[in-house]
């Protein structure tokens, strides 16, 4: 089966670009020319998109920003029920995506449960299971073969991922930078963790990246994008934006390049932890060195002195960094860094980062984006409650205040402002048929 890339290539139109361009106001030529060029991706594995349920997205130069939302399992908490709720929440609050980080024992179980019931993209990342099985197979993560690597890789793809976090970046010249440059933390990417301890193990050259001609070979085959993970991000903000991480940037570039000339789908996953002067500097070499590839970045975390607001901290770097250009939000829970997230913990982290892809699309000109706002302040100026509950990101916490907190004099206002509410007064003093007291 083709892929999206080279159906388009040859003029045909399917069904998830004209969708995709629906949904972003956006012609279909523009999308088309940005698959082309690579600076939009439309992640949509060949299985997944057969499901009646699924509901395509395009991520990109001049789009929506879309969100991520973190879910799956861990080795202490295990519950697949527990994480299709997750998925409903995430999915009923506006993400675009999910990705399944499972790493307990019912690994295959788990995915394949979500990529039946997701209506949105779903990510993963091998690296994961492959590591686990290695250590249960082998007692050691090191013993892992590449055939094993790849075997798993495959089978994610099989199952109807859309995409795939992959990173290879790290490479053994970025790991020697790494131990020359003298970070606070060293690698915080669980992925490029696992990738770095095979490396100095076997003492030979990241898999990911010198097989990386076999890896675009699987994902073109069941059209997965490729999601080229950031192993070396500064995992403090006093690490952000130094030589190992932008030598893996570099090398990232250079792959992108690489899925492109395949008609493989890729995009550049970005910094977790960047002070706030150095996010559009981030977003810019991304921009510049990866040719345009869709950035998709986690937060970025504006401060390390946060636990339990994390959820903030990166709706602060993601309103800047989309603003700047990035094109995909991986959100952030109140449980970040402290465990894993739970059914509220998602439902919150989803909304802060739509709130964080929101501002910043009002200032980029994404079709639709202000209209929003002009339509929530034309409620407000009417008084109109319930055209407010429409219209808000959380409609449900918005009507919840208004009921628990209602007025007792007069319903059209709020016990904010009550007899003092300007838009109240103002609006009955310009009319002048109303008795004014």
């Amino acid at each position: 089966m083709a892929t999206l890339v080279e159906l388009v290539k040859r003029g045909e139109i399917p069904k998830e670009v004209k969708y995709c361009a629906e949904y972003e106001k956006r012609s279909v030529d523009y999308i088309v020319e940005g698959l082309i060029e690579g600076t939009i991706v439309i992640p949509a594995n060949i299985y997944h998109r057969e499901r009646a349920n699924f509901t395509p997205r395009a991520i990109g130069k001049g789009l929506k920003t879309k969100v991520n939302a973190n879910i799956g399992t861990s080795g202490d908490i295990e519950n697949i029920e527990l994480e299709l709720e997750k998925l409903r929440v995430a999915v009923k609050y506006g993400a675009d995506a999910v990705m399944d980080l499972s790493t307990g024992k019912f690994i295959d179980k788990t995915r394949k449960a979500i990529v039946e019931n997701s209506p949105v993209m779903v990510g993963t990342v091998p690296i994961y299971q492959a590591a686990k099985e290695a250590a249960e197979r082998h007692g050691f993560i090191g013993k892992m073969t590449v055939d094993e690597l790849f075997d798993v890789i495959e089978k994610h793809c099989r199952d109807g991922v859309d995409f795939i976090t992959v990173h290879c970046g790290v490479t053994l010249s970025a790991l020697e930078r790494l131990r020359r440059e003298g970070r606070i933390m060293n690698i915080v990417s669980r992925g490029g963790a696992l990738i770095a301890e095979w490396m100095v193990y076997n003492e030979r050259e990241n898999p990911l990246y010198e097989h990386y001609d076999r890896l675009l070979e699987i994902a073109k085959k069941y059209d997965v994008t490729l999601s080229l993970g950031d192993g070396m991000r500064p995992g403090c903000i006093a690490d952000a934006t130094d030589r190992c991480q932008i030598e893996e940037l570099i090398i990232l570039g250079e792959l992108v390049d690489r899925a492109r000339e395949a008609d493989v789908q890729a995009m550049v996953e970005g910094p977790g932890h960047v002070p706030l002067d150095q996010i559009e500097a981030n977003i810019t070499l991304q921009k510049r060195l990866c040719h345009g590839a869709p950035f998709y970045v986690l937060g970025p975390i504006v401060t390390d002195v946060a636990p339990g607001y994390d959820h903030i901290t990166g709706a602060i770097g993601g309103a800047i960094a989309a603003k700047a250009g990035a094109d995909f939000l991986c959100y952030l829970t109140p449980a970040e860094h402290l465990a894993l997230p739970d059914v509220e913990d998602v439902k919150v982290g989803v909304i802060a980062a739509r709130i964080a892809g929101h501002a910043a699309d009002i200032v980029k000109g994404v079709p639709g984006a202000l209209e929003w706002d002009i339509e929530m302040a034309k409620a407000r100026e009417a008084l109109d409650w319930e055209r407010q509950f429409e219209l808000a990101i959380d409609p449900e916490i918005a009507r919840k205040y208004r009921e628990e907190r209602a007025p007792q004099e007069d319903e059209k206002t709020c016990t904010m402002c009550g007899k003092l509410c300007s838009i109240k007064r103002v609006e009955d003093y310009l009319n002048p048929k109303k008795d004014r007291k």
